[in-house]
């Protein structure tokens, strides 16, 4: 009867493990990170007897739980992707709201400054038109810093979330150290058996760690586990956790790094390359590949407008016949660190050649090395043009870019921003209407003989050379006599002032009738342009001089006004390709087609995480309707183990009645 009892006893003991595994499943199935646990048992080693072996019952093993390595894996992978888009998502979305708002955008404040400019070429001795082109320039000035503050904030609103996920990062680190000594006890005091709930418990804090950053991790022998993010970098060992932070030291783009603390106090940085994946991810992708992009190329609009229009507004005479200051002012390039001895500064004739980038510039004892930020790549030396200063410095010609420094003050790297912060910075310079220089300095007119059809289809100034704003060019009477025989044009050599200025210009009526340019280079380095066509007469002569008294010219101004449809930038063989709106436009489709790449990105991995979670549940979640099935199958095998035991009883009994 004792064998009897036994075996009843046992299965009572294994239909009750039964039954508190199931209500402990059914607690927690909504438990985040719960796997389905079951229990696990073996027959009891059998007894010989009377001829045969005979079974003494069941033992429970242990507790299992429903776990699957590659689907957990596929999750993670899925979760971490999703996390990463969606918080991309979050600003890149609002950098696009920014710069393609029909009102609030750039393209209705250029076109508004230029329609003003276009009212002074029409009326260039209106004052109230040249007072609206200044009012215009304001407002173009204050849209310009207007979304760069915009995206700056933008920006700072991405590091103040990196702050808060590092510190998300490092409570959840934290946590994963805790649970893997809870874990070594817990398999010291369980015979080598991990607590399933600690397992969960420290499955569920990675798979939220794994959110915030992208994290691998390695099984050890003693039951922890050893945290990894990006390509390596240890974040939990065992029991101790580093720390991540966002230092106050700047990267080489002038960016907050990401340092580790250690447990020895020890702050080392952290290169961006080496995180990836996650919120973390998501956000440095966002102020790498968004905000900062942005405001590099918005910059670069900036840039060539106030460079262009600076330049062919210095070729101008305002109403007082005086040559034109700047229109705009944009402030220098700025160099870190401030005391390099690197001076930059834009080349006014390469502007097309900016590209928006930001660079390095250091000497390694034998070469300069130009390296673009932006890409990482070393800019070609064919692409660089050096020139020895008298002085002993090295002045270099690249990017549109003109360097001066000296090789001992660049042996470590200087770091030049060209136009990340002009948006921030440009400015009307100009504050007089009468100051806008519309009228063209040189006037050229031809006196023609009998059957002359010469005419002059321009005339105007490249170089003012050494004559400075707000002076008057000094151009002296020049005057260019046709010789038919020889087909040239022959300066008159006598006139006051003619000395030094090129004493004939070749024009043969039979090949260029239909239209010629000259460059009349003079002292002080002043250059005129000047196109004729046409066949002139014999004794024909062009005559140049200061434009004095030509407050009604608006030749210049029509220049200026010619910005908005000339091709200024992204040069490309020598050549602009793109104009000032048309630059515009493709930083706002730029920014619009990543930003539906970054949601696309979003669903499909929601999608695929959605798919993921559903074939691990398949295997790791709890089923309410079959734990409620089971409740009824192991409290019938309770109660038939209770009826074993009943049965061992009452044969008991009999056996003590035949005794009585």
């Amino acid at each position: 009867m004792a064998s009897l009892l036994n075996i009843g006893l046992t299965g009572l003991s294994a239909s009750q493990a039964y039954l508190n595994t199931t209500s402990h499943n059914i607690a927690n199935a909504a438990t985040p990170g719960f796997h389905r646990q079951t229990v696990t048992q073996e027959a009891r080693d059998p007894q010989y007897s009377g001829g045969a072996f005979f079974g003494t019952g069941t033992g429970v093993t242990g507790v299992a739980r429903s776990y699957s390595q590659l689907l957990e894996g596929q999750v993670l992978s899925a979760d971490s992707r999703r996390a990463e888009y969606a918080a991309y998502s979050q600003f890149i979305s609002q950098l696009d709201n920014v710069l393609a708002d029909a009102d609030t955008g750039l393209t209705p404040a250029l076109n508004e400054f230029f329609g003003a400019l276009q009212n002074v070429t029409s009326n260039p001795t209106n004052v109230a038109a040249r007072q609206a082109l200044l009012s215009s320039g304001d407002t173009l000035s204050a849209r310009f810093r207007t979304l760069d503050g915009r995206i700056s904030e933008i920006a700072e609103g991405v590091e103040t979330e990196m702050r808060s996920t590092l510190e998300s990062i490092n409570g959840y680190a934290a946590a994963i150290a805790e649970l893997n000594e809870r874990m070594v006890i817990s398999r010291t005091g369980g015979a080598g058996s991990a607590a399933n709930d600690l397992l969960d418990q420290r499955d569920q804090a990675i798979a939220e760690l794994n959110r915030l950053v992208k994290v691998s991790t390695v099984e050890q022998r003693d039951g922890s586990t050893s945290v990894f993010i990006g390509s390596g970098q240890s974040l939990v060992m065992g029991n101790r956790a580093k720390q991540l932070e966002l230092g106050d030291q700047l990267d080489e783009n002038g960016r907050s790094m990401i340092t580790v603390r250690a447990n020895s106090g020890v702050v080392e940085p952290l290169a961006e390359s080496l995180v990836g994946g996650g919120t973390l991810g998501g956000l440095l992708a966002a102020r790498r590949e968004g905000t900062a992009s942005a405001q590099r190329s918005l910059g670069l609009l900036a840039t060539t407008l106030a460079t262009e229009f600076n330049s062919q507004h210095a070729l101008g005479l305002d109403l007082e016949g005086r040559l034109g200051g700047d229109f705009f002012r944009i402030g220098g390039v700025r160099v870190d660190p401030s005391d390099s001895g690197l001076s930059v500064r834009i080349d006014p004739g390469q502007v097309s050649s900016l590209t928006g980038s930001d660079y390095s510039l250091r000497y390694d004892g034998a070469a300069f090395q130009l390296t673009d930020l932006a890409t990482g790549n070393a800019v070609p030396a064919a692409q660089m043009q050096l020139v020895t200063e008298a002085d002993g410095s090295t002045t270099i010609r690249a990017q549109g870019l003109v360097f001066t420094g000296a090789r001992s003050t660049l042996t470590e790297p200087a770091f030049v921003y060209p136009t990340r912060y002009t948006a921030g910075a440009i400015e009307v310079a100009n504050r007089d209407p009468r100051a806008v220089a519309a009228a063209a300095p040189v006037l050229a007119s031809p006196t023609r003989g009998d059957g002359s059809s010469l005419r002059i289809e321009q005339s105007g100034l490249l170089s003012r050379g050494s004559a400075a704003a707000g002076t008057e060019l000094g151009l002296p009477a020049l005057k260019y006599t046709f010789n038919a025989v020889d087909k040239r044009f022959e300066l008159d050599a006598a006139a006051p002032g003619a000395a030094g200025w090129p004493a004939t210009l070749a024009y043969d009526p039979a090949t260029s009738a239909a239209g010629e340019s000259f460059t009349l280079e003079g002292p002080g380095g002043v250059r005129l342009e000047l196109k004729i066509s046409g066949t002139p007469a014999a004794n024909d002569v062009i005559a140049l001089a200061d434009n004095k008294g030509g407050v009604a010219d608006n030749r210049n101004a029509a220049l200026l006004g010619a910005l908005q449809t000339d091709k200024l930038l992204f040069g490309s063989g020598g050549q602009a390709t793109a104009t000032l709106n048309n630059a515009y436009a493709q930083l706002v489709a730029k920014v619009g087609s990543k930003t539906r790449e970054v949601q696309a990105g979003e669903r499909t991995q929601t999608s695929l995480l959605d798919q993921a979670k559903a074939s691990r549940d398949a295997v790791s979640g709890v089923n309410l309707d079959e734990e409620a099935a089971n409740l009824v199958r192991f409290q019938q095998s309770y109660q038939a183990a209770a009826k074993v035991m009943g049965v061992a009883q009452r044969l008991f009994d009999e056996i003590l009645a035949i005794a009585r």
